[in-house]
């Protein structure tokens, strides 16, 4: 509750998930909205006193923070549908690597602007985009201007490639993304996170593309860059169960090992699926308080593994969800991955206790939040006003005895009414009111055709 009495954006009668584990869930609940943050979060009736500019009636809907997607590549919006079939090193060397070729900076841009329309439609406020092409600063930029354009906040993570390794060279995947030596890289990084800082709308982080193939003076770079410029840096890490086998051949250990061993491991690093740990590599990510983005559905896609889910957060670790990009999930939906990241566990395990739908919402918001750095995540008052207001009156959604276990289980990103960030309605009805979602539609779609024929994708 809040003393104050005005407040600029009510959202009144909802099921208000707020998850605070002091407030719980809120039936017939509210939230009050002063600027971007979160002033009052309460029942209706305590809240009635309040003199709102404007109040929304949340009445048959359920009121949650906004969704954190912790993992993507929104540059792959223009190939979604296309690569099915291959194993992730041949799906990189054989198909993405040539259609990110293609790109120009234009595509990128239309294609981000794609990716965050249909993520925030599906109730998305804060995304990590991993933008590998063209990964030059202006792009770069134009990518994390696209991502605010249509109002939602986060990192932009500049793919970096560097000198090729000896991994990258004898598994044919030292492409033409290698464009620029590793120092070289750093410096168009350090470029790009001066243009949008710590405490931008949308930042940047370094992003070296994957720690088994990486030059690994690349990933030191990387680590020490984020140190001196008070960002996180991210990168793949341990998708395959191949990863640990190659960089063991090339190295004598294993990916997470050699990043603890280097002290580059630590709450700055935010590494993408970490499937295949060793117990030891848990602890080690776990004592140093590392981030893990966890991607199930693409994990799924790509018959990439299980994460240790459980053995990861008892460690320590931080676990956040993501979905991975349009060509290798095919869709910007946290819902559907809050939903397989229960399933997978189950199945995996044989044990319908391995996970559970808390677990999976927490995934998507709060701890979501705890790895981009973003005060939100939680409905409470003073943090940020990022909310996601979901209709509840849907068949697939009647009845809903337990409100967060329909989100997980039931819900679809296309039930989102509501997307607000920083206490700016972004979503409205179902449609984003910042931009023209059909102009973007159709000009995403052109690109797409163009970028094929260029690529010679078949």
């Amino acid at each position: 509750m809040s003393d104050a009495t005005e407040c600029d954006l009510l959202l009144t009668g909802g099921t208000v998930v707020t998850m605070d584990p002091a407030t719980g869930v809120v039936e017939d609940g509210a939230v009050a909205v002063l600027g971007d943050r979160v002033t009052a979060v309460g029942t209706a009736a305590e809240l009635a006193g309040l003199r709102p500019v404007r109040t929304v009636d949340c009445r048959g809907t359920a009121v949650l923070p906004g969704l954190v997607d912790t993992h993507t590549h929104l540059y792959q919006g223009l190939a979604r549908s296309l690569g099915e079939g291959m194993p992730l090193w041949s799906w990189l060397a054989d198909f993405m690597w040539p259609y990110a070729a293609a790109l120009t900076r234009e595509d990128a841009r239309v294609a981000a602007l794609l990716g965050a329309v249909e993520a925030a439609r599906a109730g998305t406020t804060a995304l990590l985009d991993h933008h590998y092409a063209p990964a030059d600063p202006e792009t770069v930029l134009a990518v994390a201007a696209a991502v605010e354009e249509v109002g939602l906040r986060g990192v932009v993570a500049r793919g970096m490639a560097g000198s090729p390794s000896a991994v990258a060279r004898e598994n044919g995947l030292a492409g033409g993304l290698f464009a620029h030596t590793t120092g070289a890289e750093v410096e168009l990084t350090r470029e790009c996170v001066t243009a949008r800082p710590p405490g931008s709308r949308v930042g940047v982080w370094p992003g070296p593309h994957n720690v088994t193939y990486a030059d690994q003076e690349l990933l030191r770079g990387s680590a020490e860059l984020a140190r001196e410029l008070g960002t996180g840096w991210h990168a793949h890490c341990a998708s395959t169960p191949r990863d640990p086998e190659v960089y063991r051949g090339a190295y004598g250990t294993t990916p997470v090992a050699w990043l603890h061993e280097q002290g580059l491991l630590g709450p700055r690093t935010t590494l993408a699926h970490g499937i295949h740990l060793s117990d030891a590599e848990v602890r080690m990510a776990g004592e140093t308080g590392t981030a893990v983005a966890h991607c199930p559905v693409s994990n799924q896609y790509g018959a990439d593994g299980v994460l240790r889910l459980r053995e990861l957060r008892a460690a320590g670790a931080v676990v956040g969800l993501g979905t991975d990009g349009a060509a290798y999930n095919h869709r910007q939906d946290l819902f559907e991955c809050m939903k397989q990241a229960v399933l997978v566990q189950r199945l995996h395990r044989l044990d319908p206790d391995a996970s559970h739908s808390g677990e999976a919402l927490a995934l998507a918001t709060s701890e979501g939040a705890r790895l981009l750095g973003v005060d939100a995540g939680v409905l409470a008052p003073g943090r940020l006003a990022d909310v996601t207001v979901v209709g509840l009156g849907a068949p697939h959604l009647t009845p809903h005895h337990d409100v967060p276990a329909a989100l997980v289980y039931a819900a679809r990103g296309s039930d989102v009414r509501m997307t607000i960030v920083g206490g700016e309605v972004v979503v409205e009805d179902g449609r984003c009111v910042r931009v023209d979602e059909d102009a973007i539609v159709a000009e995403a779609l052109d690109r797409a055709r163009a970028v094929v024929r260029r690529a010679g994708i078949a």
